[in-house]
């Protein structure tokens, strides 16, 4: 996917709309914002059902106990840090990431599927450090320190 600065857009917007057409998604580097991704409608339309039939897929694979262990199989190969994780924890995952991909298919909700991805990442790397686990995990003194007051 080629990137273009956005200066570029207005001065060459004949070879920015060429460029688009022929590798369908341009990524625009800003310097005083965030970037931006221009894609032809087609494009994003197919990019959007390929992650509603992926979406489908999983959440009908979790219909069934053959489905499920399937998906707990693959999870490694697609999420290599989920070795960290019990079995209990991921299949609470593979809950998540499935009603995660249905909000981001049924409202266009994508941040709640990347926030519980990074979650998930980060408890998996807390557990993978048995120091740092020991640390989190380790009793709370019963020492009472007061109300604790909205940030």
């Amino acid at each position: 996917m080629p990137t273009v600065p956005f200066s570029d857009l207005s001065k060459h917007s004949k070879r920015v709309a060429e460029t688009i057409d022929r590798f369908h998604r341009v990524h625009v580097k800003r310097r005083d914002g965030e970037d931006l991704f221009i894609s032809t409608a087609r494009h994003d339309r197919q990019r959007e059902e390929t992650a509603d039939v992926a979406a489908r897929m999983i959440a009908a694979l979790l219909a069934s106990d053959e489905g499920v262990r399937a998906v707990l199989q693959a999870l490694p190969v697609v999420f290599p840090w989920v070795r960290h994780l019990s079995a209990d924890e991921r299949h609470e995952f593979v809950q998540e990431l499935v009603d995660a991909t249905r909000d981001a298919i049924d409202l266009d909700v994508h941040a709640t599927l990347h926030r519980v991805i990074v979650e998930w990442r980060a408890t998996a790397r807390i557990l993978a450090d048995p120091v740092l686990t020991a640390q989190l995990t380790r009793p709370i003194p019963e020492e009472d320190h007061g109300e604790v007051t909205t940030p």
